[in-house]
């Protein structure tokens, strides 16, 4: 059995600077098979299949708004 390893990160970035995070990431999907995350000295290294489940929801409320993506293999 696996032990689940779950990285969770939340802050605040300029629209700019979340955009280059999302090119980032989009940009190590397309070139390689794995995706690394280092997030306070964990390295957690994922290999990503060349096909994946794609998931997009868009939510509208009062004063906030959230878009989620989520890729599952």
């Amino acid at each position: 059995m696996v032990d689940l390893i779950e990285v969770k990160e939340k802050v605040l970035l300029s629209r700019e600077a979340a955009a280059a995070r999302l090119h980032a990431l989009a940009d190590t999907l397309a070139k390689e098979n794995d995706v690394e995350f280092d997030r306070g000295g964990l390295r957690v290294k994922v290999h990503v299949p060349d096909e994946v489940h794609w998931k997009l929801e868009f939510e509208i409320g009062d004063g906030e708004s959230e878009l989620e993506i989520e890729l599952t293999w």
